[in-house]
């Protein structure tokens, strides 16, 4: 594994992770020594309830060559199998130049994987199956972690309708309803955006959209949650 994909790997860690994030953030400090493309080299994902590809680093990064990952978390265990950079990379999966029309740029069955972006480094987040899931309530916060502080035009949530089941059927753009739309966020670390739900049981996957401020760079995550 390259340096250039593991130096983007740091943000908050859990305390029993400490000595990792000790080594994030001292690598962080020479991202300006290095020279990478595009316009900007740290960026972010919803970390609550976690993305999948978030979710899949913070429980098997420290361990992510454990074969107990095959029966524990199968489908982390996939999508490392596939391609590890999706799970260093958590925080880079978006398409620029979406110019707001979504679902013309993103496939139904590409969601999760944000249209296959990246030449394909997140496609495994596509995959269907049981991923892990966070338990929420009808009302719940999502909260994106921005690395890069690079603000918000806006986010658009969106949750799964009732009776689609995420774990036998790819995730469609008709199998989504929207729940919360924003107004634009100034740049910071830590967004937090409430969302209202009802009639909502069991497993559902929360899609979120987030349009950055910076440029027209769009971020396309899935979280998978249980209403219980």
């Amino acid at each position: 594994m390259s340096c250039h994909d593991r130096i983007n790997a740091w943000p908050v860690r859990r305390a029993r992770r400490a000595t990792t994030l000790a080594l994030g953030t001292l690598t962080a400090a020479l991202l300006t020594l290095i020279p990478w493309s595009g316009t900007a080299v740290a960026h972010g994902s919803v970390v609550d309830p976690a993305s999948r590809n978030y979710g899949c680093w913070e429980r098997w990064g420290d361990d992510f060559q454990n074969p107990a990952m095959a029966d524990e978390d199968p489908m982390c265990w996939q999508a490392w199998q596939d391609n590890p950079n999706a799970m260093w990379n958590w925080n880079g999966l978006y398409r620029n130049g979406s110019a707001g029309n979504f679902e013309a740029v993103v496939p139904d069955g590409q969601l999760c994987s944000g249209g296959r972006t990246e030449s394909g480094r997140y496609n495994s987040l596509d995959a269907v199956g049981p991923w892990q899931t966070t338990d929420v309530a009808d009302d719940f916060t999502v909260r994106l972690h921005d690395q890069a502080g690079h603000g918000a035009d806006y986010f658009l949530v969106y949750v799964t309708k009732e009776g689609f089941d995420p774990a036998t059927q790819a995730l469609t753009w008709d199998s989504l309803q929207q729940v919360a739309r924003t107004g634009s966020y100034a740049s910071s670390q830590n967004y937090e955006i409430p969302v209202s739900t009802s009639g909502l049981s069991g497993r559902h996957v929360v899609y979120t959209i987030w349009q950055a401020s910076h440029m027209d760079q769009t971020y396309f995550l899935c979280s998978d949650v249980d209403f219980g």
